[in-house]
């Protein structure tokens, strides 16, 4: 039994052993693998200050970032462009004081419900990629001046967004050297304070209570029935009219000070139990409704003849004349649509994140309520499934390779699938029968092109280059300063100018039609025109008891007009730009003929018949 022991306290001991050899290796191994950062060496005092000039670079790069994420709704790079239509006037975007700030809820021009809401993962990795894109454009002039060198390879940012702050992570060796001196630093770390967090937190806590209760909606409707004719009755024998454009500005001016006048619980605002514009709901931070009758806006109502609003009276029958009861009920339906930009900010920090929604109220009731919350999560099903490999190759027209970003659509879903490297690419997309391969490629027009993926393949694409030239236009043999329009239209691309405010255009080599509307000052008088409108009144009294009527008549009223600016000079021509034309040539000059100014609309319309007639001489200088 002793010997028995023996032999289990010695291998108890070699078990020991092994354990204690197995930590000690696994320590230095970590030593070695972590000995940049346990044993960081402190940069030589001469070559800090470039250091951390380039930290302050970074920071300020990652400043300018979110900053542009907090005014582009979560967005630093666009989505794709959807245009509005006369129907739906919201395009994906809205225009606030000339910056684009994609809409997180809009109705497309073909009256589809869209919501394009960023994902916090997206924002870090947008927020990554700009940093990317910037830190290396980071000036060091007056260092090269002292004789320093520096050398910074590949950057790849990790971003991580916080309530209060903003962690950046940079991975890319920066080597930094003067004379005998040199350092190499190949992580490199920032905290910035910042409430974008918090901020969209509290965007999207306000934006799913407008999803789930359109509440912007409810308001909207609110305001058309106080300050619009919509539902009514009024004891009268005379018909009630209204003009329309006066509803509708009125209704346009209440809606803007309603909009202005919302609030939500808590921040700075002090509640009050029966505040009609207070909010339910309560955002860890202040927010503001802002909408604007300059902005994209449609108001329509029906029924209605041309721009008035009309309701007839009933009720005026033979009989009821001697009780003097006659009444015209009224029900007039509209369709208004207008956005509002919701701004979520902390004044202490003075930052705001800021998201516009469309307000659709159809047939004097507010939209139905989408299910589901704002935020987006993951990719598409469709690009999931990425199982065909297709090369795919890009050019300019003079068959030499172009760098450009590729993307796959199918049936409205577009998914990224990579970038060519010297105009070559070859990945795996998702199955789909007649879908679109595109190119997006910086200072070219995009490329697409019809492809199945539903087997293995290869496409080439052909991207033209666009070319900015300044823009000249002379009438008559002289340079004009006036206003006009001109229209540059082929079948892949058109453009417009509205000249004098724009003296450039955007154009690729193609086949164009140039068309140019001149338009000057003028006093056409359009004469004040009126229609009537007549009723059968019974007579008071006892003629009115055995039928007898008087005719009373009334009218609606035009006022006269006064065109101040008359088509009165112009014409088209089609011309054909090559590429070399555009590539050598900084100017644009189109010279258009003058048509008589026009005193009556006879020499309005004849001057239209003329303006088709008219030619343009083209030239590329």
């Amino acid at each position: 039994m002793k010997s028995n022991n023996y032999q289990r306290g010695k291998r108890g001991q070699i078990t020991l052993f092994i354990i204690i050899a197995i930590i000690i290796v696994s320590l230095v191994v970590g030593v070695f693998l972590l000995k940049d950062v346990i044993f960081q060496k402190r940069l030589p005092a001469s070559l800090e200050p470039v250091y951390n000039t380039f930290l302050s670079c970074l920071e300020q790069d990652t400043l300018t970032g979110i900053d542009v994420l907090e005014s582009q709704a979560g967005y630093i790079y666009l989505p794709n462009f959807d245009t509005g239509s006369e129907y739906m006037p919201f395009s994906s975007q809205l225009n606030v004081l000339g910056n684009p700030v994609p809409y997180w809820y809009y109705v497309s021009g073909n009256n589809f419900q869209k919501e394009q809401v960023p994902s916090k993962t997206e924002m870090e990795q947008q927020l990554a990629d700009f940093i990317e894109s910037k830190v290396s454009a980071c000036v060091f002039d007056d260092y090269y001046e002292q004789g320093y060198d520096i050398i910074m390879q590949e950057p790849e940012a990790k971003v991580s967004i916080s309530d209060k702050s903003i962690m950046v992570n940079l991975d890319m060796l920066m080597e930094i050297s003067k004379a005998e001196e040199t350092a190499k630093v190949s992580s490199h770390e920032i905290n910035v304070n910042s409430k974008l967090g918090e901020l969209y937190k509290a965007a999207l806590e306000v934006y799913n209570h407008e999803q789930d209760t359109l509440f912007l909606e409810t308001y909207g409707v609110d305001v058309l029935r106080l300050y619009a004719p919509v539902d009514g009755v009024e004891i009268t024998c005379a018909p009630k009219i209204w003009d329309a454009e006066k509803v509708f500005d009125e209704l346009e001016n209440a809606i803007e000070a309603n909009t202005l006048a919302l609030k939500v619980k808590g921040g700075d605002v002090q509640e009050k139990a029966d505040d009609y514009f207070m909010v339910d709901i309560s955002p860890k931070a202040n927010v503001r409704f802002l909408t604007s009758k300059n902005w994209p806006h449609s108001f329509e109502v029906d029924p209605s003849e041309e721009s008035i609003l009309i309701a007839s009276p009933v009720g005026d029958q033979p009989g009821l004349g001697i009780l003097g009861f006659c009444y015209v009920p009224y029900h007039f339906v509209y369709n208004v649509n207008y956005p509002v930009l919701i701004q979520v900010y902390d004044e202490a920090v003075s930052e705001i994140f800021q998201f516009p929604v469309a307000v659709v109220i159809q047939g004097n009731k507010q939209r139905e309520a989408l299910e589901g919350s704002g935020a987006i999560v993951g990719l598409p099903e469709l690009c999931q499934h990425k199982n065909t490999q297709v090369s795919v190759n890009t050019y300019d027209l003079g068959i030499n390779p172009v760098d450009a970003k590729i993307s796959f659509e199918c049936f409205g879903t577009k998914c990224s699938i990579g970038e060519t490297e010297n105009g070559q690419l070859s990945e795996n997309f998702p199955q789909c029968v007649n879908g679109y391969i595109l190119a997006d490629a910086e200072g070219y027009r995009q490329g697409k092109t019809l492809f199945s993926t539903t087997e293995s393949g290869a496409t080439e694409l052909f991207l033209e280059k666009v070319y900015e030239l300044d823009l000249n236009l002379r009438l008559d043999g002289r340079t004009y300063t006036g206003q006009a329009i001109v229209n540059f239209v082929s079948e892949k691309y058109s453009t417009s100018v509205v000249y004098p405010e724009q003296k450039s255009v955007k154009l690729s080599e193609g086949d164009y039609e140039i068309i140019v509307q001149i338009y000057r000052d003028s006093q056409l008088k359009l004469e004040a025109t009126s229609k009537s409108q007549c009723i059968d009144v019974p007579n008071p009294g006892l003629g009115g008891i055995l039928g007898m009527t008087t005719e009373k008549c009334f009218d609606i009223n035009i006022p006269e007009q006064t065109v101040t600016n008359a088509l009165s000079g112009g014409g088209s021509q089609p011309y054909y730009f090559v590429e070399s034309e555009l590539a050598g040539g900084r100017l644009v000059e189109i010279d258009a003929t003058s048509l008589p100014i026009p005193s009556t609309l006879e020499q309005l319309q004849s001057n239209q018949l003329l303006f088709e007639q008219n030619s343009l001489i083209v030239n590329v200088r």
